[in-house]
């Protein structure tokens, strides 16, 4: 197993983009890792955007960001929600500082610029919200994934297989 012995939280609120949170869920396990589902509450039944549930593990205070390796932010109508929280700008701020993988997709890049962690870097999103990217000083390129160092960008969900081989590779290799 690949990422054997490495933590990820999974970043939840309402309103994810199903796929963009289940699948690296998914896929991250496959591998071996364990995957935490993090919310503003512990054990709270969260709602995709299409319906699907995702039952969070830990409330954002129960947990030490400094116990994991990566964190995956999933698209869609929550992280518009999640960067509202202190916490949550907390962790992605200490990852970046840490240099611990950072995995964003499709309209997850707006907690990354809440983060205040986008100058100079090179990043993709959904074409939605590329102005923000650009806005916050990170250079918006078009393609399925783009890796800047730490941080692994993707667009939207039919670009999830090249976002996870990337996110997956990169993991593997801290």
């Amino acid at each position: 197993m690949r990422l054997e012995n490495k933590k990820v939280i999974a970043l939840v609120d309402n309103d994810f983009e199903d796929l963009e949170l289940w699948y690296p869920v998914h896929r991250v396990r496959e591998e071996g890792a364990q995957v935490d589902l993090v919310g503003a509450e512990a054990h709270k039944t969260y709602t995709g955007k299409y319906g699907v549930p995702a039952e969070s593990d830990y409330a954002f205070s129960d947990i030490n960001v400094a116990d994991y390796d990566a964190i995956l932010v999933p698209g869609g109508w929550a992280p518009d929600k999640l960067r509202r929280f202190p916490e949550v700008i907390s962790f992605v701020q200490r990852m970046d500082q840490e240099e611990k993988i950072i995995g964003q997709i499709c309209h997850a890049g707006w907690v990354l610029i809440s983060a205040d962690i986008l100058k100079g870097k090179q990043v993709t999103s959904t074409p939605g919200i590329k102005d923000d990217m650009t806005n916050a000083g990170a250079t918006w390129i078009d393609t399925p994934v783009v890796t800047d160092g730490h941080i692994v960008s993707s667009r939207r969900p039919p670009d999830l297989p090249d976002y996870m081989r990337e996110f997956i590779a990169v993991l593997e290799k801290k």
